[in-house]
């Protein structure tokens, strides 16, 4: 793996800003106020050709803050003994205070090696940025203005040249990106951190706990992920603060960037008008689908509801009724159930996604959907089907040639797509059919 460099420092500093700044893209949200960040924003970058992991943490508070803060200073705790270097960040215009000297101190308790970073040093003179922050006891302090650009280059430099050579780090393109999406407060983080067996990501019965989109690798069923949790996807008419939508925004491009979505549900409130409304964003874009209905402990603690549960499923399925191929799956992140049966759909459905058939047989089977139920006619005239071939994957994609394409009918089109799930399965994955013109 490469080396891996973490940002650490109080609330406020610009860690995020300084994150963004060095990966070069806006991963991070950054808004000018305390506690933004709160889970570990991990992303993969570069320096004159040497890769290494860059860590962003959310601001670090001295023992005794609420259950939230606590657990933000327990991912920056996780991020610093996993660190091969530390960046301290301080600013330049606030001085150094209390909170920073106890950053210093947690971080120098932890002996990684540290760069003392003084941020936000635009316009203050030569040797003042610095000055108030070499009591903390560190080598010469970086000045940089990560908003800016300021210095970091001259930083970056400093970095490489302290960590360790990279140990054969796997490609990025062999794992399946999988965001976990739904509401607020369903359960996304206490699910993932069920699945990865370690409280990776911060969670809090405050609603809107999860701000960024946050990846965490994951294998298995011979398969590797990336699991995205992202924020709670309230109505848009609701969203009333900034971060919110920035968080938002985000989930949807997590979408976006994803193989294969978990659409997450609160077992106790069914399928909502805006799980619904989530759900066929998914599908709209062509990704595999995994229905997850969390906290089904809540809904049948005894577990032996199977009558209760086939007609949950079959309402679900009314409700969600663009979706007919996504599997459903009952879980509780308290109890820890159902997470096998999550992760083997997730790799059915990842599976599925890309998914190729062979030509023949694809054939085989239209031309016998075609002879069994043949499309209506119009004024005399027919769909006839030439020949079909499957043009791509994930989604799978189906060219069909016909004779007239303005004949084929959505209703003959979802027939013959249920024919091709019969034959292939396809489960968990939209597919899409094009009619064309032979010519």
């Amino acid at each position: 793996m490469s080396p891996v460099v973490a940002i650490i420092g109080r609330p406020n500093v610009g860690k995020s800003a300084l994150f963004n700044r060095i990966v070069q893209k806006r991963v991070s949200i950054v808004e000018d106020i305390p506690g933004v960040t709160r889970d570990r924003i991990v992303c993969r970058t570069d320096w004159n050709g040497k890769p290494f992991t860059l860590v962003d943490t959310g601001g670090l508070v001295a023992d005794g803050g609420d259950e939230l803060a606590n657990q933000v200073r327990l991912q920056v705790e996780a991020a610093l003994s996993e660190a091969d270097l530390v960046l301290l960040v301080v600013d330049a215009r606030a001085g150094v205070l209390p909170s920073d000297r106890d950053a210093a101190d947690i971080v120098r308790r932890a002996g990684t090696p540290t760069i003392l970073v003084v941020n936000k040093a635009e316009g203050i003179a030569p040797g003042v940025a610095e000055g108030e922050a070499s009591e903390l006891g560190f080598d010469e302090p970086a000045v940089v203005s990560a908003a800016h650009g300021i210095g970091i280059g001259d930083l970056l430099d400093r970095v490489v040249a302290l960590l360790p050579e990279s140990g054969g780090e796997e490609g990025a393109g062999d794992r399946v990106r999988v965001a976990v999406v739904g509401r607020p407060n369903v359960g996304k983080s206490s699910l993932l951190n069920c699945i990865l067996g370690e409280p990776r990501l911060v969670v809090s019965a405050e609603p809107g706990t999860t701000r960024d989109a946050v990846d965490v690798p994951f294998e298995t069923e011979g398969r590797r992920f990336v699991l995205v949790d992202t924020a709670g996807i309230r109505r848009w008419g609701r969203i009333e603060r900034r971060i919110e939508k920035y968080s938002v925004t985000r989930a949807f491009r997590a979408v976006d960037r994803s193989d294969v979505t978990v659409l997450v549900m609160s077992a106790e409130d069914g399928v909502t008008d805006q799980d619904r409304k989530i759900g066929a964003r998914v599908h709209a874009r062509g990704k595999g689908l995994v229905l997850c209905f969390n906290k089904w402990d809540l809904v049948d603690p005894g577990g032996s509801g199977k009558r209760f549960r086939e007609e949950f499923v079959r309402l679900s399925r009314w409700r969600l009724g663009f979706a007919p191929y996504a599997p459903v799956v009952f879980t509780s992140a308290v109890k820890g159930s159902g997470i096998e049966r999550l992760t083997r759909s997730l790799a059915l459905a990842a599976a599925q996604h890309s998914r190729r058939v062979a030509t023949a047989d694809l054939n085989r089977v239209l031309r016998d959907a075609f002879a069994l139920s043949p499309p209506p006619s119009e004024k005399g005239k027919q769909l006839r089907l030439f020949y079909a071939t499957q043009a791509g994957v994930r989604p799978p994609f189906f060219v069909l040639f016909v004779n007239r394409p303005e004949m084929a009918q959505e209703s003959y089109a979802r027939y013959l797509e249920d024919r091709i799930r019969e034959s292939f399965g396809f489960e968990g994955t939209p597919l899409i059919l094009k009619f064309r013109e032979r010519r």
